[in-house]
């Protein structure tokens, strides 16, 4: 079973807001990265914030808890970022490169679609521990 970290960044706009992305190949996703030998998931969240989402200066300010989905160990780590926009594309090198697009998904709202199953397991565990009211 692997680690993984899932650094969540929620704002507030008419609800519970959280950064989520389009991923060109595989649908919606959260930021969500292997915890390498000899880091912490707290170390691995900030990493892939910054490697997938080109966010600087991210810090943990507390935990979700974790949780297992397919298979692997997810950790998942609420953030705290300088102000971001509503909405911006970030070039990630990940696989050969991707364009990844993020935008703010409403928390609590039908995560269908295009939403991988592990996301929306990952959502819904989220939106529990954050004790967000579900339609």
């Amino acid at each position: 079973m692997q680690h993984k970290a899932c650094p969540v960044v929620l704002r507030l706009r008419g609800g519970v807001e959280i950064l989520a992305f389009r991923h060109p190949q595989a649908g919606l996703q959260l930021v969500k990265g292997t915890v390498e030998a000899g880091e912490t998931p707290e170390q691995a969240a900030v990493r892939e914030l910054m490697e997938e989402a080109g966010i600087a200066g991210a810090r943990v300010t507390g935990r979700f808890g974790a949780h297992g989905i397919a298979g692997n160990m997810w950790h998942f780590l609420r953030m705290q970022t300088p102000e971001l926009p509503d909405s911006w594309t970030h070039r990630c090198t990940d696989d050969g490169g991707h364009d990844f697009a993020f935008f703010w998904h409403r928390l609590g709202d039908d995560a269908a679609g295009d939403w991988h199953a592990s996301f929306r397991q990952a959502l819904a565990f989220i939106a529990e521990s954050a004790d967000v009211p579900t339609p």
